[in-house]
């Protein structure tokens, strides 16, 4: 019985012009956003690509040089696009994709496209993950208001409950009808993702399909929770048009209201200092020093030095005191950083937190934040990128400066050559797993499923109790 409604679910919704026109253009968004941000991705690995060996090239080839005055020349770090980042920028169009790495400064990210953008360009741009979070439950909302509602209208209903069809049956086939209509519409796009992560990974295959598949499991579940949400409204309207109505209101405070206030309320629980005000605070604390972080003073390290080696006069030292006090300027800056950037990076994740506890209202904040995660386009990974790109901006310092002090006295003039920039090893980075993300994903994971399981129950009941007339 079940399979007989299924069949009649599905030939009904395909020969209704209005799914074929609503699916035809939902599809056809899907197609382009999934096109245009395969192509963005692609352009943008291969612009980092080129980049990343120019600067490497004009690094090795800087000729005899004080290292310390390369590591003031500094190279450039840039952020790789993930496989899966086409479907879903998240964050980085904000964050920014490359950052200058030099001596005594951390700097802020480069290449942020919003910043250029115009306002009706931001309001523009258009994304499979857009798609999906917003239209996608908009033409589930479409397909199932009336599947009891419309029932009940036409007086149908009480017929087909006389046949014998249980209402649970009843509602499982009407439910597998939609699912089975929206299916013409995901599964080629579905096909179309895959292999545009086949084409565009540029390693093992096994990191971003293990992603694709978190994040497909991910939108079903989000999906799922709309359709059993409209054929609860559905069974419990009194008419089709109350259902649609209500259904509308949903989607509204699920995809316009939630996340503005998701925001508003972030901002104000967890506010950030702007760019400017930052700044200032890291120069005034670089200037002024910190109570418990000690300044470096080039004649004190030079007095130690003497007295660590045993030796009369700074001129006796088997090393250069600039090189080891340039190194603990360095040691004390970073302090600084590590200050200033760990508590403005708490904020972000604290705001992000919010977001997510505040899913509980809005099953788009926990897909979101989860659909930013598996894309590699959240905060927490630019985080993880930015620590790996300051990490390799130290050890950089600490080699030029080692290099200064162990390879002249004080008062040389010294000169690195080319075999020195060639020995320092290029900047290499490894994106978490997706282990690491679902690790940092949990309470949007758990509000997902909370939210799918509350939405079947909801619609089960209200099945039960559906008045026939």
């Amino acid at each position: 019985m079940i399979r007989h409604i299924v069949r009649k679910e599905f030939t009904d919704l395909l020969r209704d012009g209005r799914f074929r026109w609503t699916a035809a253009i939902v599809g056809a968004l899907l197609l382009v956003s999934l096109g245009s941000g395969w192509v963005e991705t692609r352009r943008a690995d291969a612009a980092h690509s080129a980049a990343r060996e120019t600067a490497r090239e004009h690094w090795e080839s800087q000729g005899e040089k004080n290292p310390h005055s390369a590591a003031h020349y500094g190279i450039y770090a840039f952020k790789p696009r993930l496989p899966l980042s086409f479907l879903d920028q998240g964050v980085d169009p904000y964050t920014g994709t490359s950052v200058w790495l030099e001596a005594h400064r951390q700097n802020d990210f480069l290449m942020r496209p919003a910043q250029d953008a115009t306002s009706g360009q931001r309001l523009g741009a258009l994304t499979a993950a857009q798609v999906l979070q917003h239209l996608v439950p908009l033409l589930v909302i479409l397909l199932a208001f009336g599947a009891f509602a419309s029932e009940r209208e036409q007086g149908t209903l009480r017929q087909l409950l006389a046949t014998g069809i249980s209402r649970r049956d009843l509602a499982v086939g009407k439910a597998l009808g939609v699912a089975g209509a929206l299916a013409l519409l995901l599964i080629p796009a579905a096909i179309l993702g895959a292999i545009a992560i086949t084409i565009g990974s540029p390693g093992p295959a096994a990191t971003p399909f293990a992603r694709g598949a978190v994040l497909t499991v991910t939108y079903l579940a989000y999906f799922g929770v709309f359709l059993a949400i409209a054929l609860a409204v559905s069974a419990w309207a009194r008419s089709a048009r109350t259902a649609l109505v209500a259904l509308l209101g949903v989607w509204v405070l699920n995809g316009l209201v939630a996340p503005r206030v998701a925001v508003d309320l972030s901002k104000w629980l967890h506010p950030t200092p702007s760019a400017v005000e930052f700044a200032r605070t890291m120069e005034r604390e670089m200037e002024g020093g910190v109570e418990g972080i000690e300044r470096p003073d080039r004649e004190a390290t030079a007095s130690r030095l003497v007295a660590e080696h045993g030796v009369e006069t700074v001129d006796d030292l088997p090393l250069n005191v600039v090189g080891v006090y340039l190194q603990e300027s360095e040691e004390y800056a970073n302090q600084i950083f590590d200050r200033n950037y760990s508590a403005l990076w708490n904020r972000f994740e604290s705001q992000g937190l919010v977001h997510e506890a505040l899913s509980f209202a809005a099953p788009l904040l926990a897909v979101r934040t989860l659909s930013m995660g598996l894309a590699g386009t959240d905060v927490e990974q630019h985080r993880h990128f930015a620590t790996a790109a300051e990490e390799y901006r130290r050890d950089l310092m600490r080699r030029m400066n080692g290099d200064l002090a162990e390879n002249s006295r004080t008062g040389e003039t010294y000169l690195a050559d080319a075999d020195t920039w060639a020995e320092t090893p290029p900047f290499l980075y490894d994106a978490p797993t997706v282990g690491w993300v679902l690790r940092n994903r949990t309470l949007s994971l758990a509000m997902l499923g909370l939210w799918l399981v509350a939405a079947f129950l909801a619609a089960a009941a209200s099945v039960r109790r559906a008045e026939v007339a």
